[in-house]
């Protein structure tokens, strides 16, 4: 999920998108996919993503960040890997953009 985080050095988490091969989120995946959140609900395959965590793009979130009215320390993709094989150039270039034109 994307907003205001535990996480002790963040104040934020974004994440447009979800999922992802072989990387320490797989543990969470039944949790996620739990939740019954739309954006965990594309099922990856059983031994490097699992439930829930097939690796999705959140092209509506993109501009998620730009409705904050505060500046904020930012983890950008906690739950996924935005370098990921299948992600398109695209995505990642709009990810950046959102990052750079962002306050």
């Amino acid at each position: 999920m994307s907003g205001p985080t535990t996480i002790e050095w963040t104040e934020r988490t974004w994440n447009p998108l979800t999922g992802c091969d072989h990387c320490y989120t797989l543990k969470l995946a039944k949790r996620w996919k739990a939740t019954t959140s739309q954006r965990y609900q594309n099922d990856g395959h059983p031994l490097t993503s699992g439930p829930g965590f097939g690796l999705t793009l959140h092209w509506d979130l993109l501009d998620q960040p730009r409705s904050w009215r505060l500046p904020s320390v930012v983890f950008v993709n906690s739950m996924s890997d935005v370098f990921h094989d299948r992600v398109p150039v695209e995505f990642i270039q709009a990810v950046f953009r959102t990052m750079a034109e962002t306050p």
